[in-house]
């Protein structure tokens, strides 16, 4: 029987991050993405975090509602269209 150990190193947005091994995750790649769909697991290589699996959906609500109110209320939504088009 194989074990497998989790190493959960701290809280990250509010629920336990999940940080395995790049061999891991391709060792048993369909079972984390199963998991990545609930909680966002970082992949290591040499010890260093260079990926974090995650839900396409997980985070665009809180992106969402941070961005709400980040307009001044006397700025029109034609000016704040015509500065954003600007700074392309």
């Amino acid at each position: 029987m194989r074990f497998i150990i989790y190493n959960i190193v701290e809280v990250y947005e509010g629920k336990s991050k999940m940080t395995i091994s790049a061999t891991e995750l391709k060792s048993n790649l369909g079972k984390y993405l199963l998991l990545a769909a609930s909680e966002a697991i970082f992949i290591t290589k040499s010890g260093r975090v260079v990926a974090k699996l995650t839900s396409p959906y997980q985070d665009n609500v809180k992106t969402a509602k941070s961005l709400f109110g980040i307009l001044p209320k006397d700025v029109t939504l034609e000016e704040a269209r015509a500065e954003r088009l600007n700074q392309i």
